[in-house]
């Protein structure tokens, strides 16, 4: 066949595109092809392969839209905000900043094919954010922003529940024994003890000889909203520490399973566990990544109970004594446990006054 001979096929100019050809593979790439919508047009095969036809036409997107519906597309991305834009899921970011700049640059839309311009914006992006635009989803509410000072507290829990909290019982356990607090929305001290065992780690660590420890001491715990357990922080990559991490974790499960023995039924964690070097920070008990004693600052809580107006934690006068003996008696070695979960109750509640 002759250079330069047109050759009738199944090709759409670009000025009247509507379709993509289906070109027979023995057409060379020069030759002239004649336009089936207009019959006047010719254009090369070099040119024609310009017209990418692998996704609908751009024409069409005007075309799937009523004129009420073109209307109010046209409406909101002409006259929105940026801050308006952005709040448009798929607007987020820089996609509503480029409507902006195509506005200020060339003036309103005037048809939705005119967002293929803007960068960014493809096809099937402008028919989402179309449909976006006419039917917008009621996006779920957002789940209530979490206490900034709680954000340590797992399960994770919504800031009305815990403000709900009348009372919490703060839990710290180490080798020997299980000590907690139970203290109300007032920082006041309703009951502060601790439970002693020296048959952990005796041995293998039977199930059994835990239930029977863990569970006694449970029995002696008050109800209250919350048990607040402090979370064991020794890494289980520490190898050499690996027969205390392992009770600790033991411990730490079974305490979980007892306390939140009703959660199938109630459907709601009564059982939270909270990061230890949280609370040091918080009293700023830190030296490193290592925490220090709390013990001085629990003895000087005692004494402002008795001669501060408003101290920061209460102790009712007629049980200050006896925790004052009870501390005292545990000596230096044996209150580290009733410090911790003193403090880290006091920690709780402050984080929840100070973000309500």
């Amino acid at each position: 066949m002759p250079r330069g001979l047109a050759v009738q096929v199944s090709l759409i100019c670009p000025q009247c595109v509507l379709w993509r050809p289906r070109l027979p593979s023995a057409v060379q790439s020069q030759r002239l092809i004649c336009c089936t919508n207009c019959q006047e047009s010719h254009v090369t095969l070099t040119e024609s392969r310009h017209i990418d036809r692998s996704d609908p036409d751009p024409e069409d997107l005007d075309m799937l839209y009523t004129s009420e519906q073109r209307q109010a597309i046209l409406q909101v991305l002409n006259t929105a905000s940026h801050k308006e834009l952005s709040g448009i899921k798929l607007l987020r970011g820089r996609k509503s900043a480029n409507i902006m700049e195509h506005r200020n640059r060339h003036g309103p839309f005037t048809r939705l094919h005119g967002l293929l311009e803007v960068p960014l914006f493809k096809h099937k992006t402008i028919m989402r954010v179309c449909q976006t635009i006419l039917s917008p989803l009621q996006e779920p509410e957002k789940r209530e922003k979490k206490l900034h000072g709680l954000r340590f507290i797992k399960p994770d829990m919504e800031r009305k529940q815990l403000l709900a909290a009348k009372t919490i019982v703060s839990i710290v356990f180490g080798i020997r024994r299980i000590a907690w607090a139970h203290v109300d929305r007032n920082l006041t001290v309703l009951d502060w003890n601790q439970e002693e065992s020296h048959r952990y780690m005796k041995g293998p660590y039977q199930p059994s000889l835990y239930l029977e420890e863990i569970s006694t001491a449970v029995s002696k715990l008050p109800m209250a909203d919350f048990f607040v357990l402090e979370r064991p922080s020794i890494s289980v990559q520490n190898t050499s520490l690996y027969p205390v991490t392992l009770h600790l974790r033991t411990v730490e499960a079974m305490l979980y399973g007892l306390l939140g023995a009703h959660f199938p039924q109630e459907r709601q964690h009564r059982v939270l566990s909270v990061v230890r070097t949280a609370i040091g920070k918080h009293f700023q008990l830190m030296v490193g990544e290592a925490r220090t004693s709390g013990r001085e600052l629990v003895q000087q809580l005692m004494v402002d109970s008795v001669t501060q107006e408003h101290p920061r934690v209460m102790f009712p006068r007629e049980t200050l004594a006896r925790y004052r003996r009870l501390f005292e008696k545990a000596g230096l070695d044996r209150g580290e446990e009733l410090c911790d979960a003193l403090l880290q109750a006091v920690a709780f509640y402050e984080f929840l006054n100070n973000n309500s």
